[in-house]
């Protein structure tokens, strides 16, 4: 069975196919046959979660899997046991696993076991793919077609920043902007691996740091909590760094017809406005709605049933 632990793991194609698949099952919940049935899905979210967790909960339950929760201190993890013997025992009783941690990307891969528990990756601390094919079928539903699509990210390149990266890479003329505080941006190298992706399918992906460098069209603006889960600043002023960056009704006359994103949960005040994040460009409610659809799409993926 296939993991889905970085969108590295998927092809340009399956990408496009899960989120096209999302958009299917956020406009019809019921369209599936109850494909987990008699399969056990296991969460396992050792880092708090509100919208994920429930995402991918309720999906399990609504393709038909038996659903088991294991919480922070559940496991002996916690006490030191490694990843991978913890996967190895998993493997045996398990069908599926969703995992949420502060581990890396190479200690999922331990978790399933050389492939034999497939593990969804529900954000680690290199990446957040889900969310990236969350945002891709966001994206698809209220745009169809991205060919040419112009998207700027402010904020931290974090987890969620990376998943973007590697999503938005493969759309056809598709140009990423990220503007991000120095310091806190993307890995240089990511980020040339993924302009070397889009210059052949004739887009750009790159990365500035402050608002005079901003492009002059823009189609969706995306922003992210500064803050991100079970990750620490370096430096301790690390605020003054990130305040110029803050995504208000000023920012968004630059482009007004441009859409507002947000991967959530969100600081009003500090990230983002809440004028902008409840105003009538914000779709970052809808974001949040459609991530059980995606998460079934996902789960459909990772089972092989999809």
């Amino acid at each position: 069975m296939p993991n889905l632990i970085t969108l590295d793991d998927l092809t340009e194609y399956q990408q496009l196919t899960l989120a096209d698949r999302a958009v299917e099952l956020h406009r019809d919940r019921t369209l599936h046959n109850r494909p987990l049935a008699r399969r056990i899905v296991a969460t396992m979210f050792l880092l708090t979660s509100t919208r994920t967790r429930a995402a991918f909960s309720t999906a399990a339950l609504r393709l038909g899997a038996d659903l088991v929760s294991f919480f922070p201190n559940d496991l002996q993890i916690n006490t030191g046991e490694s990843f991978a013997d913890t996967g190895r025992v998993l493997a045996s009783m398990m069908d599926l696993l969703v995992v949420r941690s502060n581990t890396t990307i190479q200690k999922l891969y331990e978790l399933s076991n050389n492939g034999a528990l497939p593990v969804v990756n529900a954000m680690s601390s290199e990446e957040h793919p889900t969310q990236g094919l969350n945002d891709l079928a966001v994206l698809r539903l209220r745009c169809g077609d991205l060919t040419g699509l112009r998207f700027l990210y402010v904020g931290e390149g974090n987890n969620t920043a990376v998943a973007l990266a590697k999503a938005l890479r493969h759309i056809r003329r598709c140009h990423t902007t990220f503007c991000t505080p120095i310091g806190y941006g993307l890995d240089a190298a990511l980020m040339q691996q993924c302009n070397d992706i889009a210059a052949t399918n004739g887009g750009a992906v790159a990365q500035v740091s402050g608002f005079d460098e901003l492009p002059a069209e823009v189609d969706i603006v995306y922003t992210s909590r500064w803050e991100t889960t079970g990750t620490l600043k370096h430096d301790e002023a690390w605020r003054e760094l990130f305040r110029p960056l803050y995504v208000d009704e000023g920012l968004m006359k630059r482009w007004p017809a441009a859409l507002i994103m947000h991967d959530l949960p969100a600081h009003r005040g500090q990230e983002i406005s809440s004028a902008v994040l409840d105003g009538s460009r914000s779709i970052a409610w809808e974001q949040a709605t459609m991530k059980m659809a995606s998460a079934m799409a996902v789960l459909e993926y990772a089972a092989g049933t999809g």
